[in-house]
């Protein structure tokens, strides 16, 4: 797999509302409408992304989550299954198709690949 940088980073958090908000007026990030998404997103200059999601069902605790950008997906999660690492399987909206995993330190990242048009 070749990580060509890190595309998305986002934040899970009890203060959504809060923390869109601080995105959106104090750091004057752009918000981004992303169909398929349950988070807010916001696009940086460079066309990397933010995104402020609410805490999972049953977690208690935030979690922040780095998005590397690769190129293939379907074979990245191949690589990281055949290093005993497991993903939650492929999901997408109409910006990324992704997946998260939890490395070796216990932290949640995520493999994204983005959608181009045809």
């Amino acid at each position: 797999m070749q990580v060509r940088g890190i595309g998305f980073v986002g934040t899970h958090t009890p203060e959504r509302p809060a923390m869109s908000a601080f995105a959106r007026n104090v750091l004057g990030l752009a918000p981004v409408p992303v169909d398929g998404s349950t988070a807010d997103m916001f696009s940086l200059p460079n066309g990397d992304v933010f995104a402020v999601a609410s805490l999972h069902e049953g977690d208690s605790v935030a979690e922040r989550t780095v998005g590397f950008l690769i190129d293939d997906l379907a074979t990245a999660v191949d690589e990281l299954h055949t290093a005993g690492i497991e993903t939650d399987g492929i999901m997408e909206n109409d910006r990324y198709r992704y997946t998260h995993f939890r490395a070796p330190d216990g932290r949640l990242y995520e493999l994204v690949e983005e959608i181009t048009e045809s």
